[in-house]
């Protein structure tokens, strides 16, 4: 039996890498793809700003050079956005999606709590560590250059005012928010907005679940996005 595809999307500061203790969890039921958006891990930054329609844009180039003609897609936290943002403008490429830890809505007062945190002379001052980790991962741009291209990001998220539910009210395929129930970064109010808006939504609360990725617990992850993808 030929196995489905399903793409995997970091979030904002993350690479592909992060994913690779999910993936042997997933290969046995699906061809498992992760990508480094554009700026991020590997991957060569362009001369343009980080956005979620160029994000989208780098789907849509990996789908082709890879030959898949439509996938599954798990985006946490920021790549749950950009997940959504395709299937709102390129349906035919998405069969289904599940996110975790997605932040949709983003208003000014949002963008300057996070961008705070994106000081990079703090962060190298404050906690050495994640710089080098950072260092590690963002090795193509720089991880300064990623966190600098990230607070831009932000900043034109709450411009837009994220995704609201008339923005994805046309979406037809199936989408599971999923939300740990630990998570301090994302509300449980602008999931379930974003839950009811969607024709075919459904909902997850994971237990035992903070924002962070590396601390998500994969197991119980892997076997919510089995049985939902199916």
């Amino acid at each position: 039996m030929t196995k489905q595809n399903l793409l995997l999307l970091h979030g904002a500061l993350g690479a592909s890498e992060q994913f690779a203790p999910l993936m042997p969890l997933l290969s046995d039921r699906y061809n498992v793809h992760s990508l480094d958006f554009e700026g991020h891990g590997k991957a060569s930054l362009r001369e343009r700003p980080f956005r979620m329609e160029h994000f989208a844009e780098n789907i849509r180039d990996y789908m082709e050079q890879h030959a898949i003609e439509r996938t599954h897609i798990f985006g946490y936290s920021m790549g749950g956005y950009v997940a959504v943002t395709l299937a709102s403008t390129h349906p035919h490429l998405v069969q289904s999606i599940a996110t975790l830890g997605t932040k949709y809505h983003w208003d000014n007062e949002i963008a300057a709590r996070e961008t705070a945190l994106l000081d990079t002379e703090k962060i190298a001052a404050k906690v050495p560590h994640y710089a080098r980790a950072l260092a590690e991962r963002h090795t193509a741009a720089g991880w300064e250059t990623v966190v600098s291209h990230t607070r831009d990001l932000l900043m034109h998220l709450a411009e837009q005012r994220g995704l609201r539910a008339e923005n994805v009210a046309h979406i037809q395929q199936r989408v599971r928010v999923m939300i740990g129930d630990r998570d301090s970064t994302v509300s449980l109010t602008e999931s379930v907005e974003i839950y009811h808006a969607l024709p075919n939504g459904e909902m997850e609360v994971l237990p035992s679940t903070p924002h962070q990725f590396e601390k998500v617990p994969l197991g119980r992850l892997a076997f919510s996005l089995a049985e939902f993808f199916g």
